[in-house]
């Protein structure tokens, strides 16, 4: 078999969206690759007939990323293919034109042509949907307007696109760009009548919506704000044949993530008050009544992370985590380094569905029927089933990876850091491993802080090992699936953390005597870039870094990032006026001086998560102090580079790494 080669990724499949039809006989996912000649992904909608397990491929317009059931044998997917909807669109207009096709076959068709570029939608019936759509309270509706107001109001916009005037915090957002100013807002719309109605008002943001069963009402998470976001937001209930919107009362103000009508009288929500650990602390399950409109706690001991945070490169496209069906919410939770999936009903019983090690990536839910996108120890995702409380593989679209790749397993290492604190960790052998040699390693550190790395397929270690390094990487505490105690270094940033990787990195080297621990480089990006950036000011065993959409400067990043106001005082536990000196206290460029380490720096033009300038200011740093660096930026890239950047992009930054290793450590 030939080793896992730097462009592989380009021939994976990633699935995602997976959705049962209304009669639950058939369900329907988009499979995505990648295009590298034209430097992006293709996106197709695919069906499975559950009654006979075989999967075909419903499109082939390579940019159906989204769809939604019109009846059992119909899907609507958003499209815009005609040349004349494009030509209209890039001047200015709003509106989202949808195809319908059916699964039977046929081309697809236009069948509605909604008056904004919706994000998210629902149907209610033939005639009316409820969807989500950007709404910018500087502009005016131009939907409202005719002739020369319409013409006028284009010709603005236009203009205006050479500024950008910020009135508010957050004012960009990564991969979202520019914020100021806009929401998320959410309408209803009855195309027979060609009637469009705003649900929230203009300051209102909704993060998530979902209709009743009869489809007479929708729960809202949503916030209103001006100047500043804050982190709660409230529960609402939108009646939709009274028009009426009415707030869920709560005894305390929370964050909450998910809420959804588990019965015609109950909305089950999830929710954190972050009164003890902070905006990462893990949610719990509340009850709402619709009669009364009030809301209590159903699970107030609860310490589970209700998430999929399994880090992995080899996903594209989102999925549903949560469902409910039959009066029970479906959700995925993080524990240990792997992701399950669970069932919760009204008393707060709670049932384990998924009990195998690796990664559920999205769920779809109907009876007895469970769809789900996997990823198992070491593999690439597909699509699976649960029948009789056994999981069974039907799709294979990245089989060939395993019988044409040679791969090599993550062998588990463990060690107690502090008294009874366990560190979880894993070696990837280099492919070819011969025990008569030394190798060079390289210690991969994940971001976060609060997910894990686990043993599921990831293809940079996959490519490094086939480089000939060992891999070694672990989940120190700040990460995901151990609880809320274990998660918690705020204020703690670059020491307990760096005291378990460091002593993580002292066990693999007496365990692995087949590491050179004179050739030992160290990667990581978001807070692993923030812990490479420190581990070089603190220690010179390292040979070679490469520091990926890093952290240098906590004062910088409050006033500059998406999330820098709340995430860094909440992390840090000061403000640069509150404890000036404890953010820089925690800053890696402070110990910059000290950095004896060649290192690389890697960051994308547009990541507002952890901005260029983070980089930059590192990267200036080890010039000034006669470092050998270099620092490479991604145009048009975000903070998912490694992830869902341009396929050209993720294979530059590969090279990057590797060249930079191999110059310092071969």
């Amino acid at each position: 078999m030939e080793k896992v080669k730097i462009d592989d990724f380009s021939r994976f499949k990633f699935l995602s969206g997976i959705k049962h039809s209304p009669d639950g006989k058939h369900g329907c996912f988009v499979l995505h690759e990648s295009n590298v000649e034209d430097n992006k992904y293709l996106s197709n909608l695919w069906i499975i007939n559950l009654e006979n397990e075989k999967c075909f491929k419903l499109t082939s317009f390579d940019s159906e990323r989204s769809f939604l059931w019109m009846d059992n044998e119909n899907i609507l997917f958003q499209d815009c293919r005609d040349a004349k909807d494009k030509e209209k669109m890039d001047a200015g207009e709003e509106f989202t034109q949808y195809y319908k096709i059916n699964i039977h076959g046929g081309e697809a068709v236009k069948a509605c042509r909604i008056p904004k570029k919706v994000n998210d939608i629902r149907i209610i019936d033939e005639d009316t949907f409820i969807f989500t759509a950007e709404f910018n309270i500087n502009h005016k509706d131009i939907n409202s307007l005719d002739g020369d107001e319409k013409s006028a109001e284009l010709q603005k916009r236009k203009e205006e696109k050479d500024y950008e005037v910020l009135e508010e915090i957050p004012f960009w957002a990564n991969g979202g760009g520019f914020t100021s100013k806009k929401r998320t807002r959410l309408y209803i719309y009855n195309q027979a009548a060609g009637i469009l109605e705003a649900i929230t008002d203009e300051h209102e943001n909704v993060d998530l919506f979902n209709l009743n069963e009869d489809k007479t009402k929708a729960a809202i998470i949503c916030s209103s704000f001006r100047d500043k976001m804050e982190l709660t937001n409230k529960i609402k209930v939108y009646e939709i044949q009274s028009n009426q919107l009415n707030e869920i009362c709560e005894a305390e103000e929370l964050c909450h993530y998910y809420a959804d009508f588990l019965s015609k009288d109950e909305l089950i929500i999830t929710a954190t008050d972050m009164k003890k650990y902070g905006l990462n602390e893990n949610e719990k399950f509340y009850i709402a009544d619709l009669n009364t409109m009030e809301s209590s706690c159903l699970t107030p001991e609860l310490d589970v992370a209700m998430t999929n945070s399994v880090g992995s490169d080899c996903r594209f496209g989102g999925s549903a985590l949560k469902q409910v069906d039959n009066k029970k919410l479906y959700f995925v939770t993080t524990e240990g380094d792997s992701s399950f999936l669970n069932s919760i009903n009204s008393t707060g019983y709670m049932d384990r569905i998924i009990t195998a090690e690796g990664s559920v990536d999205g769920i779809s839910i109907f009876g007895d029927s469970i769809m789900f996108i996997a990823m198992r120890p070491n593999k690439l995702q597909e699509l699976y089933l649960i029948e009789k409380g056994e999981e069974r593989k039907v799709t294979s679209f990245n089989e060939w990876v395993y019988e044409e790749r040679n791969i090599s397993a993550p062998e588990r290492i463990s060690v107690e850091t502090a008294p009874g604190v366990i560190i979880d960790g894993w070696v990837i052998k280099p492919v070819d491993f011969d025990e008569n040699k030394k190798y060079p390693a390289i210690f991969d550190i994940h971001g976060g802080p609060k997910t894990v790395y686990g043993t599921v397929f990831f293809h940079e270690m996959q490519y490094f090992a086939s480089e000939g390094y060992a891999v070694f990487f672990c989940n120190p505490r700040g990460s995901d699936g151990k609880g809320n105690e274990f998660a918690d270094i705020r204020g703690k940033y670059g020491t307990i953390d760096y005291d378990d990787l460091m002593i993580f990195a002292d066990e693999v080297l007496k365990k692995c005597s087949y590491i050179d621990a004179e050739r030992i480089g160290v990667t990581g990006g978001s807070y692993g870039g923030f812990m490479t950036n420190w581990i070089i000011g603190h220690t010179d065993r390292f040979k070679a870094a490469a520091s990926q959409r890093s952290i240098s400067n906590w004062i910088s990043k409050f006033c500059t990032t998406d999330i820098g106001y709340f995430f860094v005082e909440d992390q840090n536990l000061a403000t640069p006026w509150g404890d000036h000196e404890k953010l820089w206290q925690h800053s890696p460029l402070k110990y910059a001086d000290r950095v004896k380490t060649p290192t690389l720096f890697l960051h994308s033009e547009e990541d507002y998560r952890c901005w260029l300038a983070e980089g930059i200011q590192m990267f200036t740093a080890l010039k000034y102090h006669g470092v050998e660096s270099r620092l490479c930026m991604f145009r048009g890239e975000n903070h998912e580079l490694s992830r869902s950047g341009k396929p050209k992009h993720r294979l530059r930054r590969l090279e990057e790494i590797i060249g930079w290793f191999n110059k310092y450590l071969k």
